[in-house]
This record gives structure tokens, C-alpha cells and sequence, in this order.
């Protein structure tokens, strides 16, 4: 039997919309109904989801390195309680969005499998899937540069802070040029909600206890973080840049 492929590959174009159809009989008897029709809600994913986006282009290996060993951290924080996709870019396009999963092993396997890329970056295309998939609360991205249109860019973070998910950045600013686009990566954190945290490839232990801290707040929000400060270190750091005061 084959091996499960460890990745997908997705499109960098972001899904149209279908063209509006016509009103049938149907939508008119209803119009003229006292009180309409009951709307049935679309069912919504049991758990939250997170999308934790990477990228992987050729200079990113050491970061890329120390990211996918704690991985499982996003998951083991809360058992079952939230399911993450992994989605990488490189090579110029979004080459991984994985299936959302709470088991920490399954993660950490297709991230192990897969390699950095050389290309421009491909953030943007992340954003747009996590405005497509019901339910996802959170993107956490670890990257140094952005290379996209800062317009559509704007547009797309406003877009996720109406529908309330927030972008967390992991801001790598090993390489000096990442240093010019902290101001874009913050303003798009801003817009959602979010903010920008510091990485560290030299501190695993550290990117640990981040990524334990947003599967928290992914799942019950600053309210749930404030109520685990005392047990995370993660809490509080995250806590501190949400609020706006680091």
C-alpha cells in the first residue's frame, strides 16, 4: 500500500466567487411569504482551527529546521480541543495546505517531509485560504520578508478582522533585510487583531511555549490566556503583545 503523500499541492490563485444565479419561482413565492423561510446555519467545525503558515523558501532551512520539531506544540497544549493545517510556501507558490488535524504525530510528520524552496513569498495566498475555511480562529506565519502587494495585503487582513480571525507573525529577523518589512507584518497583524511575536531559531524551547500560547488563545481567547499565565511563560509574552504594551 502507498505511502499518504506528507503534502498537497494547492493553487496560488484564490478561489472565484460563482456568478449570482437567477431567482427561480421558488425565491419568489418565499419573498412573498408574511415571515420568509427559516435560514439553516451552515454547520460549523465542532473544534477551532488554526492555520500555522511557513515560509520555506531556500534561506529559511535553520528556521524552517527548528519550526517543524515543535510543531506538536500547537496541538498538545490542548488535546482535541483544536485542529491545525500546516501551510508552507515556496518555489514562489503555496505548495502545502495539509488537512486539519488534532493529532500531534500526523503533524509533525508532514512537516518533517517537507523542504525549503527557493522563490518569493507567498503569505497572501495563506490568508485568503484562511478566509475560506469555516472555522479557522487563528493564522500563526514564521517568516523574515514579505515580497506581495501590501494593497491586497490590507485588504485581505481587514477582511479577517471582520470575520475575527487574527494573524500572529513569528517576525525572523536573523537576516538584516527582514529588519525593513517589520512594519508591514505589523500592520497587518494590527488590522486583524493580532500581533508580532520574536523568533528565534537559537530557542526552541521558547517558540515552544509561543506556539503553546496561541493554540490557547485559538481556542478560548485572552480570556483563557489570562487564566494560564501563571502555568505558561508563552501567556505571558503573547498577552503583552496582543495588548499592544511590547
Amino acid at each position: 500500500m502507498a505511502d499518504k503523500p506528507n503534502f498537497v499541492l494547492v493553487p496560488e490563485a484564490e478561489p472565484e466567487e460563482p456568478p449570482p444565479r437567477p431567482p427561480t419561482l421558488l425565491d419568489h413565492i418565499r419573498a412573498l411569504l408574511p415571515f420568509g423561510t427559516p435560514q439553516v446555519p451552515a454547520t460549523a467545525p465542532v473544534r477551532p482551527r488554526l492555520i500555522f503558515g511557513f515560509d520555506a523558501t531556500a534561506s529559511r532551512e535553520p528556521a524552517w529546521a527548528t519550526a517543524r520539531t515543535v510543531t506538536d506544540a500547537l496541538v498538545n497544549s490542548l488535546p482535541g480541543e483544536l485542529d491545525v493545517a500546516l501551510a508552507v510556501h515556496g518555489g514562489s507558490m503555496l505548495h502545502t495546505f495539509t488537512d486539519f488535524t488534532s493529532d500531534a504525530k500526523t503533524l509533525r510528520d508532514r512537516a518533517a517531509g517537507i523542504a525549503c524552496i527557493a522563490g518569493m513569498t507567498r503569505l497572501l495566498p495563506i490568508l485568503s485560504r484562511a478566509l475560506s475555511n469555516p472555522g479557522v480562529r487563528v493564522v500563526t506565519y514564521i517568516g523574515d520578508v514579505f515580497e506581495e502587494s501590501p494593497v491586497r495585503g490590507r485588504k485581505l487582513a481587514d477582511a479577517m478582522g471582520l470575520k475575527g480571525i487574527r494573524l500572529i507573525v513569528l517576525h525572523d529577523t536573523t537576516d538584516w533585510n527582514a529588519k525593513r518589512d517589520a512594519e508591514v507584518f505589523l500592520d497587518l497583524a494590527r488590522r486583524t487583531g493580532g500581533c508580532v511575536l520574536p523568533f528565534d531559531t537559537n530557542a526552541p524551547a521558547r517558540l515552544r511555549q509561543l506556539l503553546a500560547a496561541v493554540a490557547v488563545y485559538a481556542v478560548g481567547g485572552t480570556e483563557m490566556l489570562e487564566a494560564r499565565r501563571n502555568e505558561m511563560p508563552g501567556a505571558v509574552v503573547l498577552l503583552e503583545h496582543l495588548s499592544g504594551r511590547r
